[in-house]
């Protein structure tokens, strides 16, 4: 059996088989614990089939160069290899494993990335701040319908804190801020010690981490707060069990339970009922972050929400396995955005997708995958051309590189630009160089595609039927053309002549008939 030259996320669906009746799943790898939820699609409405959590504690894991020492990685691989066991046999494209505040801060975190898919039987994506927002606003606000439209949403994770306004179930204003609840307790509470000196400077180190957003987002405004994660439903229980609430985080109940944290003096003293165990190392810092955000933005109370970045993940699966790719609108709005010529970036895509066609089984390239990324960047190739047109590709790239794109990881945001930029122009190894290994050689030859359509559409020609045909030959490809083709175009025969050059510098033989 060939195997496909793009990595195990890229790998298709057994033939025929929706695996363990259509059940799909999220894995939320956070800085303080790992969430697994597997559930099925009913209707639009998620039917949950079974839940894992395990307080792994990656974010108090790494040390003072951003890397993971060996005993959180023990840790880490050990849960993930019992997540994996419960994945078995669920195709990798109904699954969704998402890493965040500590996966994006590690260094070289090559090799345990590797140990750590390896160990999961899943791809793992790394996703920004931001998108990670996105998700736990979609996770937390998805069936909340029409009522108290305006929205603010909070998660308190282990690194990091994540604060959206939405109105339904667009979000309009994102935010992830580098406070949670393992950095907070690692940086005021480290020797385990709780005094009301301490917990007032964590309260104000967080308010002054949010004092930047304090004034958009009250003007802003919302009908609803909601906090979600763990810090926020720990601090809830602790007030139920107190009687100081009965469905809201009040302003009045939090201050009880701050100073109730206070008087147990010590990390090891805080056993408050309904608070679990494993979160009792964590809740002085949390709660303190919570306080800041109250304080930040004069919130009197919040909701809760069980639910946050893994239904949200979900949710956002099923809209891809559904052809609702909330990428797509991304490509679509950048592409607006940037004044792209639709048409020529059609003629381009067109193309570039006929040429992927004609070597995808040759080249062992999954098509739906590749097709996917080719068509991304046939569409967006031309968007730096709203910067300048001497070196668009490199100003592509650097948008692509940079800009907030919904939907993508950090990998997939990479991948594209990358492609982008090698899509004209000198042909640079240096940047495939830069790509995850499993990566390079895809890409190498997707850029190739996306070069060769791009240079036959050179004169923007409305609507050009191009007669090509692309074969795959031992260390390179052939391009096929009509005979007396390349007669009549003799700008772009003096193209594919230099192009021959460009892709021998690559590693890539060009012969064109």
């Amino acid at each position: 059996m060939t195997r496909s030259v793009l990595p195990r996320n890229a790998a298709p669906s057994p033939s025929g088989s929706e695996g363990h009746s259509g059940e799909v799943a999220a894995v939320d790898l956070g800085s303080n614990s790992f969430h697994m939820l597997v559930a099925h699609d009913n209707g639009g409405h998620l039917q949950v089939l079974d839940r894992l959590r395990e307080p792994v504690r990656l974010g108090a894991g790494l040390d003072e160069r951003r890397r993971l020492i060996p005993s959180a990685q023990t840790r880490a691989l050990a849960c993930l290899e019992r997540f994996g066991q419960r994945l078995r046999g669920i195709p990798s494209s109904r699954v969704r494993v998402a890493g965040t505040n500590t996966l994006r801060r590690l260094q070289d975190g090559a090799a345990f990335i590797a140990a750590a898919e390896l160990a999961l039987g899943h791809p793992i994506e790394i996703i920004s701040g931001v998108e990670e927002a996105r998700l736990v606003y979609q996770g937390v606000t998805h069936g909340l319908g029409a009522a108290r439209p305006r929205r603010l949403v909070v998660d308190i994770g282990g690194g990091s804190t994540e604060l959206i306004i939405g109105r339904e179930s667009e979000p309009r204003m994102m935010e992830s801020v580098s406070l949670g609840c393992v950095v907070h307790t690692q940086r005021f509470f480290a020797d385990g010690l709780i005094t009301a000196a301490r917990m007032r400077e964590a309260r104000l180190a967080a308010r002054v981490e949010l004092e930047f957003l304090e004034r958009p987002y009250r003007s802003a405004g919302w009908d609803m707060a909601i906090g979600a994660s763990g810090t926020v439903r720990g601090a809830w229980r602790v007030m139920m069990a107190r009687g100081w609430t009965d469905e809201l985080i009040t302003r009045g109940a939090l201050e009880q339970t701050l100073a109730l944290t206070v008087r147990a003096g010590h990390i090891a003293r805080i056993d408050f009922e309904g608070l679990r165990e494993d979160r009792r190392p964590v809740f002085a810092g949390g709660l303190a972050v919570l306080a800041g955000v109250f304080d930040s933005l004069d919130l009197q109370a919040m909701e809760t929400s069980e639910h946050a970045l893994r239904e949200g993940l979900v949710y956002d699966l099923l809209g891809r396995l559904s052809d609702r790719d909330v990428r797509s609108r991304s490509v679509a709005a950048m592409a607006e955005r940037y004044g792209v010529d639709r048409r020529h970036a059609a003629d381009v895509e067109a193309d570039a997708l006929k040429g992927l066609d004609q070597v995808a089984g040759s080249w062992r390239l999954d098509r739906r995958i590749a097709g996917q990324l080719l068509s991304w960047a046939a569409r967006l190739h031309e968007i730096g051309l709203a910067i300048a047109h001497d070196g668009y590709h490199r100003h592509s790239e650097y948008i692509l590189h940079n800009a907030d794109l919904f939907g993508f990881s950090m990998t997939d945001q990479k991948l594209l630009a990358v492609l982008v930029r090698l899509h004209r122009g000198k042909f640079s190894p240096a940047v495939i160089e830069e790509l995850p290994a499993v990566w390079r050689e895809t890409i190498l030859r997707l850029s190739a595609i996306l070069r060769l359509a791009v240079l036959l559409h050179r004169s923007r020609e409305p609507e050009l039927k191009v007669p090509f045909k692309l074969h795959v030959t031992r260390g390179g490809l052939q391009l096929q053309l009509r005979r007396g083709w390349l007669d009549r175009h003799p700008l772009t025969r003096a193209d594919l002549e230099q192009e021959v050059v460009q892709l021998r510098s690559a590693g890539l033989r060009l012969r064109v008939l």
